[in-house]
């Protein structure tokens, strides 16, 4: 197994450019959490105003439903769901300045080429640890959509979280 690469978020693009499918990651920063129902939202902003809300352009999306906080820490579990849920949505978002998406499994073609032509990545996260995976989100605040409950749109720092490269700039992929 390779070294753990070490990231902070928001990602350059010239950092995202030197990773390879299958290079763990070990990322530090500002990530959002959002789902389905949260990148419907997203998308209908995007048709209406050209851009992405919320100063989202140039950072990435975690697809995550976080449960309650605990008395110690943001979220009692943030687990990665599954990413195929998200591709109908993924293209647009990354051709209007997102540069990388975390969930799990794996994804569609489009995406794979929105990667390729944006010099974006998908990170796949493990699934099964969520409780794990709570104890490196250091704050969380809702940005928008807060009706939505665990699909709202969320801000979150994070501070070692692994993950591992599926899709790389370059279309590699690990679930091949």
């Amino acid at each position: 197994m390779s070294k753990t690469i070490e990231l902070n978020a928001p990602f350059a693009k010239d950092d995202l450019a030197k990773l390879r499918s299958r290079d763990a990651v070990s990322i530090t920063g500002v990530l959002y959490t959002m789902r389905d129902a949260g990148h419907v939202r997203c998308l209908e902003y995007l048709k209406e105003h050209g851009e992405l809300p919320f100063g989202l352009k140039g950072h990435a999306l975690f697809y995550a439903g976080p449960t309650p906080a605990t008395p110690t820490r943001p979220f009692g579990a943030i687990g990665p769901t599954t990413a195929s849920r998200m591709d109908f949505a993924t293209p647009a978002l990354m051709d209007s300045g997102i540069v990388a998406t975390i969930g799990k499994g794996k994804r569609a073609d489009d995406v794979r080429e929105a990667c390729m032509r944006n010099g974006g990545v998908y990170f796949a996260a493990i699934g099964g640890v969520a409780a794990l995976l709570a104890e490196c989100v250091k704050s969380s605040e809702t940005v928008a959509w807060d009706d939505l409950g665990t699909e709202a749109l969320r801000r979150i720092e994070v501070e070692g979280f692994p993950a591992y490269v599926d899709i790389d700039v370059h279309g590699n992929r690990l679930y091949q």
